[in-house]
């Protein structure tokens, strides 16, 4: 039976299904076979969520969480990693519980489970966000990928908060994330790009019409968000994954990135569905295979002092070696 505290956060924080849909959103797209499709994933994302809230035992989420199907079950742990996420900012002083899911059944899902601390973050004062990432020392992507939180914070931003964040545009003050403040934004960018595919229900044309909007200093990290939305999510056809590489133009690499990143990320958790081998070979001229080797061959990317995280030197080596792999 859930708790009292639980039952109160899902009321409070948990949207309907029909809330997240992209037509309950009030998006610019039509009700298709593609819609139908992406919706599976916000709602997969509240059905982790809801029961990330119900249950109080990591053994019975984890037997939840396991019943969702294997292209989906990813994002129910964004879900699930939010709930105990705002769970422990409730619960302060008391052993963090999102630690205990995130070194436990969530480690295969690390990359998407950052991005539901990102939702958690949306939903707390920026007064809580300081102790908000669990310590996951002995993760090869801890701290590293840890802006993943971020970018899942600028995702909830633009697809709960459309107009102001992406019809205006508006740049959300800087925070010191990892004590990079000047990031922040770019993070918060590459989720933005992340939202406009679904937003515009995996359309490429009015994808690269809605990237192309922004001012031209935001558009490289808004690329790279679509191409992994476009690999991970799916959605997009071989022609039409094909024509939005050459709508990203001189881009093109920032779309290669995202793409390289999901079909890591989907390979990591051990399930990869056949739209990202699609998505990988179009945008970076790689099967999934080659394209989580080069991932893997540019991770250790620590320079100490550098002008950028940790985690940007891996974007620019990824980005770097694709573009090289492609002219030869």
């Amino acid at each position: 039976m859930a708790s009292l505290l639980g039952a109160l956060r899902r009321l409070v924080l948990a949207p309907s299904l029909q809330s997240v849909s992209l037509t309950g959103r009030g998006f610019p797209v039509e009700r298709s076979a593609v819609t139908d499709r992406l919706d599976r994933v916000p709602q997969a994302v509240v059905c982790g969520f809801e029961w990330g809230t119900d249950t109080a035992s990591l053994p019975e989420l984890e037997r939840r969480l396991g019943m969702v199907e294997p292209e989906l079950r990813g994002f129910a742990y964004e879900g699930a990693t939010m709930a105990w996420v705002v769970g422990d900012a409730m619960r302060p002083g008391r052993p963090g519980r999102a630690r205990e899911l995130l070194r436990g059944p969530g480690q295969p899902h690390i990359f998407l489970t950052y991005i539901g601390i990102g939702f958690a973050m949306a939903r707390l004062p920026r007064a809580l966000w300081a102790k908000i990432v669990p310590d996951l020392t002995g993760s090869p992507y801890h701290p590293t990928m840890s802006w993943l939180a971020v970018d899942g914070y600028g995702f909830d931003l633009a697809y709960f908060h459309t107009r102001r964040w992406v019809d205006e545009q508006r740049v959300p003050r800087a925070y010191p994330f990892q004590g990079r403040p000047e990031y922040f934004p770019r993070a918060i960018d590459q989720g933005i790009g992340r939202a406009l595919w679904f937003i515009h229900g995996a359309d490429g044309p009015a994808v690269a019409a809605a990237v192309r909007r922004f001012p031209d200093g935001r558009q490289a990290d808004l690329w790279s968000g679509v191409g992994l939305a476009a690999t991970f999510a799916g959605g997009g056809t071989a022609g039409g994954l094909r024509a939005l590489r050459e709508a990203a133009g001189a881009r093109w690499p920032e779309l290669a990135l995202g793409s390289v990143f999901a079909a890591k990320a989907r390979s990591y958790a051990g399930y990869v569905p056949p739209h990202t081998g699609e998505a990988t070979g179009a945008f970076a001229d790689l099967a999934v295979g080659d394209a989580v080797a080069l991932a893997d061959g540019t991770a250790d990317a620590a320079v100490p002092d550098a002008d950028v995280p940790a985690y940007e030197l891996w974007r620019q080596r990824i980005r770097e070696s694709v573009h090289t792999h492609v002219r030869t």
